[in-house]
């Protein structure tokens, strides 16, 4: 049986890092594994709504990343995938700190995955809870498309055989 390859998981989150949108809100990939996730936020004055609490869209955006990347290690790097449904439950608000997300996933069938994402601040409360439904794609939104937008270098190989 093949294992993870881990120079494969540190290139990996060192390329997705480098994205844009991510260096846009602050969010960090800060582990993956088979069937889990890590994502981590700092809050900053630019995550907060007209009120003062942050926004629901990063919450929405943290929940997705790290439910996306909990399934990422029990695939096979040819195929890609993307999300076709966000379920989102906004469960406190809050303004400041560092917002912990823990991906996990569910389920993984041949052409679509349940994964889920949990929230939290750094004293272990619930922030919010997602879960999102993904579907295999062939030649789209795959690692080879990620590193070639980011600008980065050739992946070793995904598993060791």
């Amino acid at each position: 049986m093949a294992s993870l390859n881990p120079e494969h998981v540190q290139a990996v989150i060192k390329a997705i890092n480098q994205g844009p949108y991510f260096r846009h809100l602050s969010m960090s990939l800060k582990e993956i594994g088979t069937g889990y996730s890590i994502v981590e936020l700092k809050v900053s004055k630019k995550h907060l709504n007209p009120f003062g609490g942050i926004h629901g869209g990063v919450y929405a955006s943290i929940t997705d990343t790290a439910a996306y990347w909990a399934v990422y290690c029990e695939l096979d790097e040819r195929f890609g995938y993307i999300s076709i449904d966000l379920k989102i439950d906004y469960l406190a608000p809050t303004s400041s700190g560092i917002i912990i997300t823990k991906g996990r996933s569910i389920k993984i069938g041949k052409s679509m995955f349940l994964a889920e994402a949990t929230a939290t601040d750094k004293n272990g409360k619930w922030l919010a809870h997602g879960t999102s439904k993904m579907m295999v794609t062939k030649g789209l939104q795959t690692i080879e498309d990620a590193l070639s937008f980011t600008g980065s270098k050739a992946l070793p190989p995904k598993f060791n055989i």
